[in-house]
């Protein structure tokens, strides 16, 4: 599997934490030295673990957030 990077630019959220202390989050994250996308996932407390996600770009966010307001 190949290597990876990421920067967390900035935390957005924290959604919600398990009994285990991992958060589930939204971030906006740069992956590989990318422009940063919005990222919603769980990390461990360190942040040196992670589970799988989804990546946003700004317009992809823009949608789910009119979509939320709709409920």
């Amino acid at each position: 599997m190949p290597e990876f990077t990421y920067e967390v630019v900035e935390n957005v959220a924290v959604l919600s934490e398990n009994p285990k202390g991992w958060t589930k989050e939204l971030n906006l994250i740069s992956w590989n030295g990318r422009e940063p996308k919005y990222d919603i996932r769980e990390w461990a407390p360190d942040h040196e673990k992670m589970g799988k996600g989804v990546t946003l770009s700004k317009e992809e966010m823009d949608a789910l957030c009119e979509a939320v307001k709709k409920l």
